[in-house]
C-alpha cells in the first residue's frame, strides 16, 4: 500500500517541483550570499555571478529525482532519450537564431535613434555562461514540469505560467543579471522586462518542445538565448536604459511570435509526457 508522502506526491507532482526546485534554488543562492550577509556586508557582482550556478540545483535535481520518483527507471530512460534527441530536420534549428537576431536589431537600431550606448558588445566567451544555464535548467522546466503542466492546462496556458514562474525563479540575482548591475531603483522595472523577455522565450521553448518531443532542442535555444544576451549586452548602459532596452527587447519577441503565427494547442493532452 502506498505511503501518505507517495500518494501526496503522485496527487501533485507540479506542486511539489516547484517547491523543490524554488527552496533548493534560493537557498543555495541563499548559501553562497550567507558569508557577506552575515559580515554585515553588501553583496558584490562576484557573488552575484557565483549564486547564478548554485541556483541551477534546483531545477536539474527536482525534474531528476521526480521523475524516478514518479516513473521509475523507465522513465529516466525515456528522460534520457528525450536529451539526446537531437537527428531532427534542419528547420527545427532555425528558430535558434531568433534571440541573437532579435538582440542585434534591437539595440543596433535604439543605438541608431537613440544614443550610441546601446551598440552591442561582442564578447565571444559569453556563450559559456548560456551552457549550464541551458543544460541544467530545461531538464526541469521542459524535461518536467512542461509536459505535465500541459496535461492539466494545454500548451499555451502551460507555457505563459511557465514563463512567469520561470522569471520569478531569478529574483535572487536578477540584480546582478545583465551589464548595468546593481539596478539600484531600477531593479522592479528590470525585473518585469526581463521577465516579459524570458517568458516570450519560453513560449518559443515550448513551441519547439510540442513539435519535436526533444529537451535537447530546448537547452540549445536556452544556451542561445543566455548566450547571446552575455555574448551582446551592451557594457556601458545606466540601469534605466538597461531596463529600457530589455522592455523593448521582450515586445520584439512577442511581436515575432505573433507575426511567424507561433501557435500552441489550447487543449488539454497535447503534449507528449514521459
Amino acid at each position: 500500500m502506498p505511503t501518505k508522502p507517495a500518494t501526496l506526491l503522485r496527487a501533485h507532482p507540479l506542486a511539489a517541483y516547484f517547491v523543490l526546485t524554488f527552496t533548493i534554488s534560493w537557498s543555495a543562492a541563499l548559501l553562497v550570499a550567507t558569508p557577506r550577509l552575515i559580515a554585515g556586508r553588501p553583496l558584490t557582482n562576484l557573488t552575484g555571478i557565483l549564486m547564478f550556478p548554485a541556483m541551477l540545483v534546483g531545477p536539474a535535481s527536482s525534474g531528476l529525482i521526480l521523475t524516478w520518483l514518479l516513473d521509475g527507471r523507465a522513465g529516466l530512460r525515456l528522460f534520457a532519450r528525450r536529451m539526446l534527441l537531437l537527428r531532427l530536420p534542419l528547420r527545427w534549428y532555425i528558430p535558434l537564431l531568433l534571440p541573437p537576431a532579435a538582440i542585434a536589431a534591437v539595440l543596433f537600431s535604439l543605438a541608431g535613434f537613440l544614443s550610441p550606448v546601446f551598440y552591442p558588445q561582442f564578447f565571444p566567451l559569453g556563450i559559456a555562461f548560456g551552457i549550464p544555464a541551458g543544460i541544467f535548467e530545461e531538464i526541469g522546466w521542459t524535461g518536467f514540469a512542461f509536459p505535465r503542466m500541459s496535461e492539466r492546462l494545454g500548451a499555451f496556458k502551460s507555457a505563459l505560467l511557465l514563463g512567469l514562474l520561470w522569471g520569478l525563479w531569478h529574483l535572487p540575482v536578477v540584480n546582478f543579471l545583465g551589464a548595468a548591475t546593481p539596478h539600484g531603483r531600477y531593479w522592479l522595472p528590470y525585473f518585469l522586462a526581463f521577465t516579459l523577455s524570458m517568458s516570450a522565450i519560453r513560449v518559443l521553448i515550448c513551441w519547439l518542445y510540442t513539435h519535436t518531443n526533444s529537451v535537447a532542442l530546448a537547452q540549445l535555444t536556452h544556451i542561445s538565448s543566455t548566450g547571446a544576451l552575455v555574448v551582446l549586452s551592451p557594457s556601458h548602459v545606466t540601469p534605466a536604459q538597461e531596463a529600457a532596452w530589455y522592455a523593448v527587447y521582450g515586445a520584439v519577441l512577442w511581436l515575432g511570435i505573433l507575426a511567424a503565427g507561433l501557435r500552441l494547442p489550447a487543449s488539454k493532452n497535447s503534449v507528449t509526457m514521459p
